[in-house]
């Protein structure tokens, strides 16, 4: 299970600190990022950056008076950017981990 794996040479310290560092820069880098999501033909825009968090939302004059709309508009624009937003955040984990590929390989 452990093959090409020394345990005794891993310093676990050193490994979380160096987790910490990828988690720490990962988040900066993705503060960065900007995913945009439309619904009804852009009546609906919603950004959001690379941590989840709405950065910008538009909506259309036209559906202030038409509230079941606007609702459905939202849900379907904000779930798709969410979707974007979780794929990166998934693909900067596959990416972290490949990194982690030499902890504790015998040289």
């Amino acid at each position: 299970m452990f093959d090409g794996i020394d345990l005794s040479k891993l310093n676990l310290n050193e490994m979380m600190s160096q987790v910490q560092e990828m988690a720490d820069k990962a988040k900066e880098e993705n503060s960065s990022k900007i995913f945009t999501a439309k619904a009804g033909g852009g009546m609906v825009e919603i950004s959001i950056n690379g941590n989840s968090e709405v950065v910008d939302l538009q909506i259309d004059d036209s559906l202030m008076d038409d509230k079941d709309s606007l609702q459905i508009l939202l849900i379907s624009c904000m779930n798709d950017v969410i979707k974007q937003s979780d794929e990166n955040k998934k693909m900067m984990a596959m990416n972290m981990m490949g990194g982690m590929g030499s902890f504790g390989q015998k040289s």
